[in-house]
């Protein structure tokens, strides 16, 4: 970082040239507010590092926490609700797990830095099925079994996962797969279900056309599925292994595997096409041109699908598990036997039938698409961010910030722009089951990874969200232990679902012969999206990137290593005595982010700060209310369940008028007042300064009188009180009545506030992307307004201007 600084005495001079505004009414300029914080108006300049750790008041300094910067907030806002565009469900870039968790690859060079090729799965039939031996399960489906098709890349690191499957015979197939993240599912034909009653409900957009048809005397049932393909990524098409596994499924529950088959990738493909894409499209060009075809060069992906391959499959299902309940076969064995040799056969009979597994009874067909991917130089387009919302702009307002930086550098000196000309969306990650969700981008010019995290918008959310339930951060630790730091079961549970694959993925997208150290991460998020942040940057910045396991444990992680891509690590590679890799930098700047934990994960975050953690501010807008929630609920002593949050507040404000202005940024910790954001003790002393019994003492006590006469010293004091009690009751309003009781007069004008916004809506209308949009564009001294362009402020005093030059440009300066 540049020597460049701002003494404090220069910066206090330049903001006393400006008024001071709050969040909810104009402050003449010296009029304090405890209660209510002044922002500046202007965009905040970097300043000097402020020099005590956080405390459990209102108005601490963060003596570790890198300075506030404007334009990573923007560009990060950006970034927290673009995350809320999922990419569409029937992409060919989805890689759908087995266990909900899935990944939409969005950049093909990404895409390529990390798999070889691409498989198509076309589900066609299974046939010889059984029938359904749950007579429950059968009275409401039907008797046949209501059969699915999992399909699963078995490969690389999890070299285990194929010994299994090559040698144990009986197996559970695609379920006893530790380390596979590549697994596709075709619908279910359910046994109820024929070929017409199929046909008609795909009509209505109900179904996806599959059927079943019931078995006969000889013939086992039939499943005949309707489905689109769905796509497998290969990492080493050299040792994959296609593993199919026929399932019965259940009303409730995933269902039972029935039987399995795999297959090598190269016993299907030619190896030439698997091992060396780029011969293969060698190959093909000769033939095109020695057929006098023309040939396009430039058309990369044509020539790619020219060589892929194409196989019809027809497997017999191979291994089945073991049965669970044999009491049947076992009676029916011995009864055999005893027929045949008395008592010792029956003995012998009873054993045979408990060793006896059966055969796997199946043949399933599909329709198997290879495409290589090979790796070819690619030009990266620049990513656009959107938002989540149609006609706002965030990347138009942040290249407005950016630009106006760039007209204040110095000759020579690098640009500001944190995407750099080659940002890249990478891929999307979510969880059926949690609805937990993230999005990661890169640029390779600027050595800058970026994780955001979806904020709340299905109903899978709405229930993490709701909760107040609290448990240990470190999985193991004693949930009674008072010490424990302790965060939202909701927000962990879903953190966990995701993240050990996410941290895999972040590991992945350095470029090759990079490492992650070389590379800043950025962290974000709006909402639920804002908590997943924190509990992430919590992780990452106490134990780097372990992607061995999800969130912290007690229990040894496994390697990180283990499940990445095999071509990942092109130097020497990882051993047990290798840490889990840190990135070069880590921040965190997220928006209307609920509180996460208790006041111990509060003190283990926040002395992360400066020592893991680089950076960490929370953006609120106004009087967004979910960044005021959960509420702590022993705030009156009742239960015991704290919620605090971590690090400190950055205040925005939307214009009441579109052309105001002040540019408004209130930072908690280096603006004058307390933060509303966070609750306060609610507990207070009767006679504290504020309440009224306190201010009336106060009067008095300060009125003194030197007259040694005591009738007259008891006189005057009388008068006094007198006097003091009418003037302070002249102000009494019904605020006042709590602290009579001790409780804090600040704290219930707090609630009152929360309660107010609610009712009039602005609680909630704080917390939407286009008030934040707004407030955003407000605070760098621009209009956002939804479906319009970015202006400047209009009405923007020329001073105000060269102020907001004046630090954008001190600002620019230090970073470089």
């Amino acid at each position: 970082m540049s020597s460049v600084g701002i003494q404090k005495s220069t910066f206090r001079e330049r903001i006393e040239l400006l008024p001071h505004h709050g969040p909810f009414m104009t402050l003449s300029h010296g009029q304090r507010y405890d209660d209510k914080p002044k922002y500046f108006s202007a965009p905040l300049p970097r300043i000097n590092r402020r020099s005590t750790r956080l405390m459990s008041s209102a108005n601490e300094a963060y003596s570790q926490n890198g300075d506030f910067d404007l334009a990573t907030a923007l560009f990060c806002g950006g970034l927290a609700f673009d995350a809320y565009a999922e990419p569409p469900a029937n992409s060919s870039r989805w890689e759908r797990g087995s266990s909900g968790l899935n990944v939409a690859f969005q950049s093909t060079a990404f895409t390529r830095s990390i798999y070889k090729g691409l498989l198509q799965i076309k589900p066609i039939k299974c046939s010889d099925l059984p029938d359904e031996d749950d007579t429950a399960e059968g009275l409401i489906t039907g008797s046949g079994t209501d059969a699915y098709l999992l399909v699963a890349v078995a490969e690389g690191k999890w070299k285990e996962d194929i010994e299994y499957i090559e040698k144990e015979k009986y197996n559970d197939g695609v379920l006893a797969l530790k380390g596979c993240a590549h697994v596709g599912r075709s619908s279910t034909a359910w046994s109820n279900i024929d070929e017409k009653k199929a046909q008609k409900l795909k009509e209505k957009g109900e179904g996806s056309g599959s059927y079943h048809i019931k078995s006969s005397w000889g013939k086992g049932g039939q499943a005949i599925w309707g489905d689109e393909p769905f796509y497998l990524y290969v990492q080493d098409p050299k040792s994959a292994r296609l593993v199919f596994t026929v399932m019965d499924d259940d009303v409730v529950g995933k269902g039972s595997p029935i039987g399995s088959t795999s297959r090598r990738l190269s016993d299907i493909f030619s190896a030439t096409n698997v091992d060396d894409p780029l011969t293969a499209v060698k190959e093909e060009v000769i033939a095109r041109m020695k057929r006098g075809e023309s040939v396009d060069f430039n058309d990369t992906e044509g020539l790619l699908k020219s060589v892929a391959q194409e196989w019809d499959g027809s497997m017999k299902l191979t291994s089945k598990p073991r049965k669970k309940d044999k009491n049947g076969q076992i009676a029916a064995a011995a009864a055999a036997g005893a027929m045949v040799a008395g008592p010792a056969g029956a003995a012998v009979g009873g054993i045979l039938g408990s060793l006896y597994e059966g055969e796997a009874r199946g043949r399933v067909d599909v329709k198997v698409k290879y495409m290589p991917i090979p790796e070819l130089p690619l030009k990266r387009e620049k990513y656009k961010v959107k938002g989540g919302l149609e006609g706002v702009m965030w990347a138009t307002l942040y290249e407005k910030q950016v630009e106006r930086i760039r007209k204040n550098l110095p000759e020579g000196a690098a640009d500001p722009h944190l995407g750099g000309s080659d940002l890249e969306f990478c891929c999307f990650v979510t969880h059926d089951m949690t609805g937990c969700s993230c999005a990661i981008y890169r640029s390779l010019e600027k050595k800058m990874i970026a994780v955001s995290f979806r904020g709340t918008c299905e109903l899978v959310d709405l229930v993490t969200d709701a909760s107040i339930i609290q448990e240990t951060w470190v999985k193991g630790e004693d949930i009674n232990d008072k010490n424990a730091a302790k965060v939202h079961v909701g927000f962990r549970n879903s953190l966990e679902s995701i993240s050990r694959k996410l941290k895999e993925l972040v590991l992945a997208s350095v470029s090759p012969g990079d490492d992650i150290s070389d590379y800043d991460l950025i962290v974000t998020g709006h909402s639920l999206g804002g908590a997943l942040s924190t509990l992430f940057t919590a992780d990452v910045g106490e134990f780097g990137i372990d992607a061995g396991r999800g969130l912290p444990q007690l229990e040894p992680s496994e390697p990180w290593w283990s499940s990445l891509a095999s071509n990942f690590f092109e130097k020497e590679e990882p051993t047990e005595k290798t840490p889990p890799p840190r990135p070069k930098s880590l921040r965190m700047y997220n928006f209307g982010s609920p509180r996460v934990g208790n006041a111990e994960f509060v003190a283990r975050f926040d002395s992360l700060v400066g020592n893991g953690i680089d950076e960490a501010y929370r953006i609120v807008n106004g009087e967004d209310v979910v960044a005021r929630l959960p509420r702590t609920v022993n705030a009156l002593n009742f239960v015991s369940i704290g919620y605090e949050h971590c690090g400190p507040t950055v205040l925005i404000t939307v214009p009441e008028e579109a052309e105001e202005a002040q540019a408004l940024v209130w930072v908690e910790g280096k603006s004058e007042g307390q933060c509303p954001v966070r609750d306060g003790t609610p507990l207070t002393s009767p006679l504290s300064k504020g309440s009224l019994l306190g201010d009336i003492i106060s009067e008095v006590s300060s009125s003194e009188s030197d007259i040694e006469d005591g009738l007259r010293r008891a006189t005057d004091s009388l008068s006094k009180l007198t006097t003091a009690m009418k003037g302070r009751l002249a102000t009494f309003d019904v605020s006042d009545i709590p602290g009579l009781v001790g409780i804090d007069k600040k704290f219930v004008e707090r609630e009152a506030k929360i309660i107010k916004s609610i009712f009039s809506g602005d609680a909630l209308s704080h917390h939407m992307e286009d008030q934040y949009y707004m407030a955003m564009g407000r605070a760098c001294g621009f209009v956002a307004i939804l479906g319009e362009e970015v202006r400047p402020m209009a009405n923007l005093l020329e001073s105000q201007e060269k102020e907001v030059q004046g630090f954008i440009t001190m600002a620019s300066e230090e970073r470089v």
